[in-house]
């Protein structure tokens, strides 16, 4: 009998494992990754009962968490459309923009840096996301390690929505959580309506166009304003998502500590070109051509201004951006001039992949919501009582 030499298993078989058992086999190539983690959710057990310094660690976790995860929905299109820039240049582009619009909320609205994003009042006039430590209590285990299962989800190349599952935990009761939810549910179905029906128009123009002329450097001009307004209008609607760990009116020492942070942890991003989570946009069809990445910002800008300017409940702009991207990628595959179901059915299972990650984002908030706050527990039993 002949035996099989010892050494590397075959790909046959890791695949097999893979399919059967995929998030033990992202724990085995990950470890590293997992095991700082673990050393982060230790740190955050063993600093809770510090008020000040967990809130800052809370912090840190959630302005890394948050610009990893978010950076396709702003600069992701950007990233993909500008492989041969170097990265310094467009952290700085960036850097600068994100300073300037944080100071210029900090000044205006006498240290808010959310834009009043998380001033907002219920019916009683109490804040919906009021900060533990201004109200207080202490703050929960669950608050400070929310972020650190946003990381998880993103290192799945998992398109989250980082408004959900952040201030979700901190919404003083369901109402802060559904109206966000139909906010966001509304923005979706109106980017994914919008950038349809605007691809499907000019597709025609578009795949002449675009296939038989190269692009001309006014187009990378064009795209770098466009993506720093979308940038600009993305920071005003979710700053609120990070600053939700600090105290509602920051000093000057805090806004510092804030802005610094964020300004290096986007420079991280850009070194490593967006990390896995840019799979997401990459994968879509011709995102990499500057007009094509710049007709789809300025679509996404266009919705958030005006969701902007609607109200100053907080929205979830992964799902606007979701929307816009799917609406463009149904478009293009069903006006595609070709025999057959396949690029139909590649684009129904990119979007329903999408949309699948989100809801998962969802239900994963309103879990750590639920574990973090009575009274939102409160509200969802009496919803099923009433159900049922």
């Amino acid at each position: 009998m002949v035996k099989k030499k010892a050494g590397k298993k075959s790909v046959r078989e890791f695949s097999y494992r893979e399919r059967q058992f995929p998030f033990m086999e992202v724990i085995r190539k990950e470890w590293v990754f997992f095991s700082i983690l673990a050393a982060a959710a230790a740190l955050a057990g063993i600093l809770l009962p510090y008020g000040h310094l967990v809130m800052w660690l809370g912090f840190a976790f959630a302005a890394y968490a948050a610009i990893a995860n978010d950076s396709i929905q702003t600069i992701g299109t950007f990233i993909a459309s500008n492989q041969d820039k170097k990265w310094w240049v467009m952290w700085l582009f960036t850097g600068v923009i994100f300073l300037a619009v944080v100071s210029y909320s900090f000044i205006v609205n006498e240290g808010d840096v959310s834009f009043l994003r998380l001033q907002g009042v219920d019916s009683d006039g109490e804040l919906k996301y009021p900060h533990p430590l201004e109200s207080g209590v202490k703050f929960e285990y669950l608050q400070i390690i929310a972020p650190l299962v946003l990381l998880v989800l993103t290192r799945m190349r998992m398109p989250v929505s980082t408004t959900f599952l952040l201030l979700s935990s901190f919404s003083a009761t369901s109402s802060g959580i559904t109206d966000i939810l139909q906010k966001s549910l509304s923005g979706y179905i109106l980017a994914f309506l919008v950038s349809a029906i605007i691809w499907a128009a000019l597709y025609q123009f578009i795949s002449k166009y675009f296939s038989s002329r190269k692009a001309h450097f006014g187009w990378t001009i064009v795209q770098w304003a466009i993506s720093g307004t979308l940038w600009a209008v993305w920071i005003m609607q979710d700053a609120a998502n990070i600053a939700v760990y600090l105290p509602r009116q920051l000093d000057v020492s805090q806004f510092i500590g804030f802005a610094g942070f964020i300004f290096l942890g986007l420079g991280v991003l850009f070194y490593m070109r967006g990390d896995r989570i840019q799979k997401i946009v990459n994968e879509k069809t011709r995102i990499s051509d500057v007009r094509a990445a710049t007709l789809t910002d300025l679509i996404y800008s266009l919705l958030l201004i005006y969701k902007l300017f609607i109200s100053t409940i907080p929205m979830s702009t992964t799902w606007v951006f979701l929307g816009v991207i799917g609406g463009r990628e149904i478009a293009i595959n069903f006006m595609r001039n070709k025999q057959g179901r396949r690029h139909n059915t590649k684009a129904i299972k990119l979007i329903g992949k999408d949309m699948l990650a989100a809801l998962i984002g969802l239900a994963v908030s309103v879990l750590l919501a639920i574990g973090v706050n009575p009274l939102i527990r409160q509200d969802v039993v009496n919803f099923f009582k009433d159900l049922f």
